[in-house]
């Protein structure tokens, strides 16, 4: 009987991967997702429907690079076009604030004794998304603010009866804005023509799990579930009649879950095809996302 061969994995829809394993190494990942949303979940959890609808197409790209054998520098940037009925659309391609993290695996898997890799994230997410002064509401992208990125991961692997591999991932973020937005006139914060002030994003994180089933060596079965939460962010400023304005927004949550299909022709190259959906939360919008994407390594 044959030694049995390596599995070849893409990495699931949601999941965020750990730093790579050899120095030099780079990787590319660019997604394309298409949000259909489909309603709202109120305050008490209950779903209504959602008119206008605001649709987007978004290319999400992983640019990762591993300085060493165990730290890597990855960089996240997204663009976009969004649009909504009776709201006009975005006037163009629009790119989003750009996170940078560095990223430090500081504990190495060893599946026979059943220790996984751990590994943590720290970075910074720099406003580069247009979100004040907008000729277009649908143009409001971006925070306005540096937000700081931390993220614990865990990556372990395990051999089925038949061969087969399973991949665990379970990770944990958190993100905290660490300056002011200031705002004037149509912002990103929902403000309008006259409005003067500022405004502090709230902070945020996700929290889950994936499960990667080798099928054979080059098609995986891939399965997210992530729990978010956001605090509101704090709007604070005068409107065009003068009028005081100090609101804070309603904190939100919510369940996702993205069930793929990998299919890998080599260790370096692969494609993952699936749809993320939110099945329950409380003061957040809910959408169908159809996602893929490439992934490749060098």
């Amino acid at each position: 009987m044959g030694e049995a061969k390596p599995q070849w994995y893409t990495g699931s829809l949601v999941s965020p991967s750990g730093a790579m394993t050899k120095k030099g190494i780079f990787a590319w990942e660019p997604y394309m997702t298409y949000s259909q949303p489909v309603g709202y979940l109120n305050s008490n959890g209950s779903s209504s429907p959602l008119h206008p609808r605001q649709k987007a197409v978004s290319n999400f790209t992983l640019y990762k690079y591993s300085i060493t054998d165990s730290i890597s520098i990855q960089l996240t940037p997204v663009i976009s076009y969004r649009w909504k009925k009776g709201d006009t659309t975005s006037s163009g391609l629009k790119f989003g604030d750009l996170p940078v993290d560095l990223m430090w695996r500081y504990l190495d898997a060893d599946p026979k004794r059943y220790i996984p890799a751990l590994s943590i994230f720290a970075g910074m997410a720099f406003p580069t998304g247009d979100y004040n002064r907008l000729g277009r509401a649908q143009d409001g992208v971006g925070a306005g603010a540096y937000t700081f990125r931390l993220a614990l991961t865990e990556q372990s692997t395990y051999t089925l009866p038949g061969q087969h591999e399973l991949r665990l991932r379970v990770w944990s973020t958190f993100r905290r804005a660490v300056s002011t937005a200031h705002l004037r006139d149509v912002t990103s914060y929902g403000t309008s023509a006259g409005f003067r002030g500022s405004a502090q994003p709230g902070m945020y994180g996700e929290s889950g799990f994936s499960l990667e089933f080798g099928i054979n060596q080059k098609w995986v079965l891939a399965l997210d579930l992530a729990r978010d939460w956001a605090n509101g962010a704090h709007v604070r400023g005068t409107n065009a009649t003068g009028k005081k304005i100090d609101t804070i927004a309603a904190s939100s949550g919510d369940w996702q879950i993205a069930p793929a299909i990998e299919y890998n022709w080599s260790p370096r190259f692969g494609v993952i095809a699936g749809v993320s959906t939110y099945f329950a939360g409380h003061n957040t919008g809910f959408d169908i996302s159809p996602q893929v994407a490439f992934n490749s390594v060098f």
